[in-house]
C-alpha cells in the first residue's frame, strides 16, 4: 500500500505552512515531514540498483549514465513513484510553490532524480542557476549514521558557512541564483545515501526523458 497523489498534497501544504526561512548566506528554507510516512518507506524501499561511483565525484553529471528519476518508465512500475510525481504536478502545489518562494513555474517542467549517494560522494559548490527554475533536495535515509550528511552550504565567496539538517522527511528549499552554492563536502558514508532532487526546469531542458512528464508543462 502505498500514499495517493493528494496524500502527498496534503503533506505538502502542512510542511510548506511549518518552513523555516533563513537568510544569510542567501534566503532558503528548512522544512520537515514533507512525505506521508507511508510513502517515504516505500521510496527508501524501492529496488533500484545503486550506482558504482568508482571513486569519481565533484559533479552529478559524472554519472549521467546511472543517475535515477522518477521518469514516465519508473512512474508505470512503482506506484509510489507515480504518487510523489503526481503531486509536485499538482496545480494546488505548483500555485503554493509560486506563492510562497516567489517565483513563477508556467512553462517549466517538473524533473525528479533519485539520488543515491555511496563512499566518499561529494560535490563541489554549485548554484543551479541556468534553467532550473526551483531546488528542493528531501531526505530520506532513516540511518541514524547518517544525521550530519545535509547539503553544505556556502557564501557568494564559496566559503563553507553551514549545513542543512538531514533528518528523514526533511527539505531544504532555494530558488537558484548566482548566489545559491550548495554542495557536499567530502566525507565517509556509511550505508546509501538517499534523498530526492526535485527541480522545475525550464523548456530549454535537453534531456526530455529525465522529466516526470515531459509533455506536460506547468499552466
Amino acid at each position: 500500500m502505498t500514499s495517493s497523489a493528494q496524500d502527498v498534497v496534503a503533506r505538502l501544504h502542512q510542511s510548506f505552512d511549518e518552513k523555516q526561512q533563513h537568510e544569510q548566506p542567501y534566503r532558503h528554507w528548512f522544512l520537515s515531514s514533507c512525505l506521508p510516512d507511508t510513502l517515504l518507506d516505500n521510496i527508501i524501499a524501492l529496488p533500484l540498483e545503486v550506482p558504482d561511483l568508482g571513486d569519481v565525484s565533484g559533479k552529478r553529471e559524472l554519472h549521467n549514465s546511472t543517475r535515477t528519476y522518477f521518469d514516465v518508465e519508473n512512474q508505470e512500475k512503482y506506484d509510489c513513484c507515480a504518487a510523489f510525481a503526481q503531486g509536485f504536478q499538482d496545480r494546488q502545489i505548483t500555485r503554493r510553490i509560486e506563492r510562497d518562494f516567489n517565483i513563477d513555474l508556467t512553462g517549466t517542467y517538473l524533473r525528479i532524480e533519485y539520488a543515491q549517494d555511496t563512499g566518499k560522494f561529494w560535490l563541489e559548490p554549485h548554484s543551479d542557476l541556468g534553467v532550473k527554475s526551483f531546488t528542493m533536495l528531501i531526505y530520506l535515509s532513516k540511518d541514524s549514521s547518517h544525521a550530519e550528511l545535509g547539503t553544505d552550504i556556502y557564501d557568494a565567496e564559496k566559503r563553507h558557512v553551514g549545513r542543512s539538517p538531514f533528518t528523514p522527511g526533511g527539505a531544504l528549499v532555494f530558488v537558484p541564483a548566482s548566489d545559491t552554492f550548495h554542495g557536499f563536502e567530502p566525507r565517509t558514508i556509511e550505508g546509501v545515501r538517499k534523498s530526492i532532487i526535485v527541480n522545475y526546469v525550464t523548456s530549454e531542458w535537453r534531456a526530455r526523458e529525465q522529466l516526470a512528464f515531459p509533455d506536460s508543462a506547468i499552466s
